[in-house]
């Protein structure tokens, strides 16, 4: 094999090993396929909070309402987030303060619709008109954009000296109105309605 062959034959091989280590560099160094990426989201934890206040503002600036927990636990896939003794209060002008609390709680990811559990209660300051409402159970949903909070379990409503019991009950802030359902049964204070009433 003459001098010029071997020549040629060198540098093709020497031109094929420099292809294949740019090759492999380029591998190595090119970021990963999307694709590598993407991964089934689970129902783990992605962040936690302690001590945890949250206000949602009025156009004027005032609160309107208020969620607070002593910890919030917030999961990737449903973006949902279970909160340990939760509270949420709502300011609105000209009625009285409410506040449902409870020992553990769930909240949406966009913090419209906040459920609470086990001694689940809400409190409406006296005021405005009205006596002091108070209202146990052992779940409360409350609808923030609606100004709503009812529940689909057996409920004890105490307002003024009045007491009653029902299987279910929607609390709508707004206009103040309070509906019972299902097995209802308690007795209406004299005070309330100028006469006695038993049901």
């Amino acid at each position: 094999m003459n001098a010029s062959r071997v020549a040629s034959l060198l540098s093709l091989l020497a031109m094929a090993a420099l292809a294949g280590v740019t090759y492999w560099l380029l591998q190595a160094t090119r970021p990963p396929d999307d694709r590598d990426l993407e991964r089934p989201k689970t129902h783990t934890p992605d962040y936690f909070s302690d001590n945890l206040s949250v206000s949602e503002l009025d156009n004027s600036g005032m609160t309107q309402y208020r969620l607070t927990a002593s910890k919030l636990v917030h999961y990737e896939d449903d973006e949902n987030s279970d909160l340990t003794h939760p509270a949420i209060r709502a300011f609105q002008p000209g009625k009285p303060i409410v506040t449902a609390t409870g020992e553990r709680g769930k909240v949406n990811a966009d913090a419209s619709i906040v459920d609470l559990y086990d001694n689940a209660r809400i409190l409406r300051a006296p005021g405005y008109g009205d006596p002091e409402m108070q209202a146990d159970s052992s779940h409360f949903r409350v609808l923030v954009n609606d100004d709503v909070i009812l529940t689909e379990k057996p409920v004890k409503l105490r307002r003024g000296l009045s007491v009653m019991t029902a299987s279910a009950m929607n609390y709508n802030n707004v206009t103040r109105v309070i509906q019972l359902f299902g097995n209802v049964r308690g007795a209406i204070a004299t005070s309330d309605t100028g006469g006695s009433s038993q049901k």
